[in-house]
């Protein structure tokens, strides 16, 4: 139920900045008229909602234990509470298209597809799908321009997960055997089909221009993910592909802001003050100017956390570090309907404790999608 309120007394992050102004929504909008029911919120701030473009952390309610992946629609409605209880209001679930199998392979990747369509009018939050392609699977190509039409898929990221290196030398990838047995397959056959991927990958780029050139006329945004030079990006922005999702290297985000490449760096990266993987510093990125959007990545706290501690931390004003997990992300996104408290936008708000910056409550659409405590008993009192 879309609900008509007009919130006082809490300070409303506005386009013009932080204000003590009330917030007023109705039919699942921000609005300039004022509707009958007041709240009041002192102490608390409202933002707007956060707007994800990349997150993986809902696979662990997928799976809870190995084989434990029979009822996806349960598991994603859980992610979904999870999602809402961390302010986040519209999610893109980074699903992988890998030759890795298991959660990550194609028909896994199907049944999450189903399953989300299934479970959508079911919630609140909105729930959007990321394709994680590997670019080695050229047999692969058609069924993903299929998909996108079928399932609707607005945001196609194209990985490159082989170990090449490894396998040039002829090596087995560390940890191979007991990934195999993990998605049930023998690691001697594993090990020859992804050597026959290594092998073809001279076959990929002119596959990838022709793929590109034909999703060109559908309504799908694709990205490139963990770029590591310039000349990879700028190979990407000839074919159309327009996001750029964490770069590796301060080399690789410059050539994305040269071209007006959206970049999308991970608010874990900024929390941790580095890359868990030794690549290129969010927070350095972040002092350059390059960086359009932070995204949950692995871990949705991170969103809310880097913003603040951005902003604590002296290195951007709090507006337009909160930007970077709403606006920001919602600008790449396409998503024009949202990521700003303005009159007209969906209400898509969070709404914290000034003092201690928890999340008492969630709206999304004007629905309530999480909510706790004092704030929960005000809006029913």
């Amino acid at each position: 139920m879309s609900l008509a309120l007009r919130l006082t007394g809490a300070e409303v992050l506005t386009p013009a900045g932080l204000a003590d102004t009330p917030l007023a929504i109705s039919d699942g909008l921000i609005t300039d008229t004022t509707p009958v029911r007041e709240v009041d919120l002192s102490g608390h701030l409202i933002l707007p909602g956060l707007v994800d473009a990349h997150g993986d952390a809902f696979e662990k309610h997928l799976a809870p234990r190995r084989g434990a992946m029979k009822d996806l629609d349960q598991g994603l409605i859980v992610a979904e509470a999870e999602l809402a209880a961390n302010g986040i209001t519209t999610a893109t679930l980074a699903q992988f298209y890998s030759w890795e199998g298991g959660m990550r392979g194609p028909d896994f990747a199907r049944r999450v597809l189903e399953s989300l369509d299934d479970i959508r009018p079911r919630v609140g939050t909105d729930l959007r799908v990321q394709l994680r392609f590997e670019i080695s699977m050229l047999e692969d190509y058609a069924t993903i321009e299929d998909w996108i039409t079928r399932y609707a898929i607005p945001y196609l990221v194209f990985n490159d997960h082989l170990p090449h290196d490894l396998l040039a030398k002829g090596k087995t990838p560390p940890g191979h055997v007991g990934k195999s047995l993990r998605i049930g397959k023998n690691p001697d056959r594993h090990l020859e089909d992804i050597q026959a991927l290594h092998a073809g990958m001279d076959a990929v780029p002119a596959a990838l221009d022709a793929l590109c050139a034909r999703l060109s006329d559908l309504p799908v945004r694709l990205g490139s993910h963990d770029d590591n030079t310039a000349a990879q990006r700028a190979a990407w922005d000839a074919r159309g592909v327009h996001i750029a999702e964490f770069p590796e290297t301060a080399e690789a985000a410059e050539a994305a802001r040269a071209t007006g490449a959206p970049v999308v760096l991970g608010a874990p990266n900024v929390v941790r003050g580095g890359s868990h993987k030794g690549n290129a510093s969010a927070l350095d990125l972040i002092a350059m100017g390059l960086c359009d959007a932070l995204a949950s990545d692995y871990h949705y706290p991170s969103m809310r956390r880097a913003a603040f501690l951005l902003a604590d931390g002296g290195l951007m004003e709090f507006a337009a570090a909160w930007g970077l997990v709403s606006s920001g992300p919602a600008r790449l996104l396409g998503l024009t309907d949202r990521g700003t408290l303005s009159p007209g936008q969906r209400a898509d708000l969070v709404i914290l404790d000034a003092k201690t910056r928890d999340i008492c409550a969630t709206l999304s659409a004007g629905q309530v999608t999480y909510m706790k405590g004092d704030v929960a008993a005000r809006f029913v009192g």
